[in-house]
């Protein structure tokens, strides 16, 4: 199904993510080297890489990623089931990461009420 939706942020960008590199060349290809070097098949498959990208991707709150990912995945050979489970693992662990530093919180409270 394709259907035209609106973005808070202009879809279009995605395909400009390239030109990062127009005042500073060296640097943008650097990241490009290693960002392929990271995402090809290694200990973990394209697919399973595509996937932890999608799941972080939904994490750090990035719409283009999502989008790139969300295709990269079906590319890849990942179904829907699977990306929406690796969407909720990366849903789990903020929550997680969130309520473990209320540990902190708690500490202080009895340092000062105790």
């Amino acid at each position: 199904m394709k259907t035209k939706r609106p973005h808070y942020y202009d879809a279009q960008d995605l395909a400009k993510f390239g030109d990062i590199g127009r005042v500073n060349k060296e640097l943008a290809d650097s990241y490009f080297k290693y960002y392929g070097l990271a995402m090809g098949a290694g200990a973990l498959s394209e697919r399973e890489k595509a996937l932890i990208a999608l799941a972080v991707a939904h994490a750090l709150k990035c719409p283009y990623c999502i989008d790139a990912y969300s295709s990269a995945c079906l590319e890849k050979g990942a179904d829907e089931a699977q990306m929406n489970e690796a969407v909720h693992v990366a849903a789990a662990m903020a929550a997680g990461i969130t309520l473990v530093h209320s540990v902190q919180m708690m500490n202080k409270v009895d340092d000062l009420t105790v």
